[in-house]
């Protein structure tokens, strides 16, 4: 970007993470900055404009963290995971178009990811949405949209982890896209903006908890979601960890003794007992279908949460007539801790059929990232890609 100093990074050193990475991606120099939209947990995101083509995108400005060798195999491999899933243009997922390098320094890099341009996010349009609210069906449909990125994504092994209405974004033309999806596992936690403050509020309980979490973390997430489109205001508005687990108690209940995770970093003896309001109290004109999904979406033991690809088969959506890309829970495979980005098998009591596991040192996709796939990495700053 011409404000910006990007100057090549020199070649990386040997080893497997030394794959001179400068060498593979462009400079980003042909793209002119435009204004700031905003701040997130990930960076700082540009509107922009592509000199060469002459259309708008937004830019998202990541950190990452190099090694003595330079960067890190599993990044190389992330890369390629964003680049495979750019190239399937799913019309609920934020298209990737580019990723250029940025500037190098003893211990990290700036990568530019460059992302199609859409107009606001879902948050936004609840806000400027005038009284009594969406109509149900236009919820309906925007749920649709949602858990179709979803359900693609689960598809490939990604688990978004931060599903929130500031990260789905609304097109003028109602299109609905998700982003922000696959940036924890490349982004240097350790150079968050201390400015930005991350809501607890769509969060899943075994995340609060600090247990094992997997794919229906996203299904917690989009529960939140539908009932914020119903109520037009968070269901959860927790201010830190346990009070957030405490809204989420006083509305369904404390979960007994065996619910309990027994590798839970917090004790249930923290919280009061409480039963169940029922969230029939809270959404008495929703209608049934769409409340029995709600109800099967926010279940405090993940293994019992609905998948994606089962919650677009439920009788809410009927009409819809669409075929999941996996049926299958897809929570079978995808477990991994928050200090941990490994993979390893999640207790499940549905069989995965349309998925085999992955080996526990590999990422979140759905192959293993070999030499073919990460050389093409170079094409990523292709224009006809």
């Amino acid at each position: 970007m011409p404000d910006t100093a990007v100057a090549p990074p020199p070649r990386t050193g040997g080893g497997s993470g030394g794959s001179g990475i400068g060498q593979l991606l462009r400079d980003p120099d042909h793209y002119e900055e435009i204004n700031v939209i905003g701040n997130g947990a990930y960076g700082t995101v540009y509107k922009a404009r592509d000199t060469l083509s002459d259309k708008i995108v937004a830019i998202k400005k990541v950190k990452l963290a190099l090694t003595e060798d330079g960067v890190p195999m599993s990044v190389l491999r992330e890369i390629s995971l964003l680049k495979q899933l750019g190239k399937a243009n799913h019309p609920n997922i934020v298209r990737l178009l580019d990723i250029c390098h940025g500037q190098r320094m003893d211990r990290e890099m700036v990568l530019y990811l460059v992302f199609e341009h859409v107009d606001q996010d879902l948050n936004l349009y609840i806000e400027k949405c005038p009284p009594p609210g969406l109509a149900p069906e236009r919820i309906k449909d925007i749920m649709w949209q949602i858990l179709s990125g979803v359900d693609f994504l689960h598809s490939h092994r990604i688990v978004h982890r931060d599903l929130k209405p500031q990260n789905i974004l609304v097109s003028r033309d109602g299109s609905v896209k998700l982003a922000d999806f696959g940036l924890a596992r490349i982004y240097d936690f350790s150079s968050l903006l201390t400015t930005v403050v991350v809501t607890l509020w769509y969060r899943s309980p075994e995340i609060l908890l600090g247990t094992t979490y997997a794919t229906p973390v996203d299904i917690w997430s989009c529960g939140c979601i539908l009932a914020e489109l119903y109520l037009r205001r968070p269901l959860f508005p927790g201010q830190y960890e346990i009070d957030q687990l405490g809204k989420i108690f006083g509305i369904l209940g404390t979960p007994s003794e065996s619910e309990w995770p027994a590798n839970s970093s917090v004790m249930r003896e923290a919280f009061p007992v409480r039963s169940s309001r029922g969230l029939e109290s809270l959404f008495s004109e929703m209608d049934t279908q769409a409340l029995d999904l709600l109800r099967k979406m926010l279940i405090f033991s993940s293994d019992q949460r609905i998948s994606a690809g089962k919650a677009l088969l439920h009788p809410y959506f009927s009409e819809f007539g669409f075929t999941p890309f996996s049926v299958s829970p897809t929570s079978d495979f995808a477990s991994e801790t928050s200090s941990s980005a490994s993979m390893s098998e999640a207790g499940s009591s549905e069989p995965n059929t349309s998925l085999s596991p992955v080996n526990a040192s590999t990422s979140f996709s759905s192959h293993e990232t070999s030499g073919d796939s990460l050389a093409d990495i170079s094409g990523i700053g292709d224009q006809n890609s």
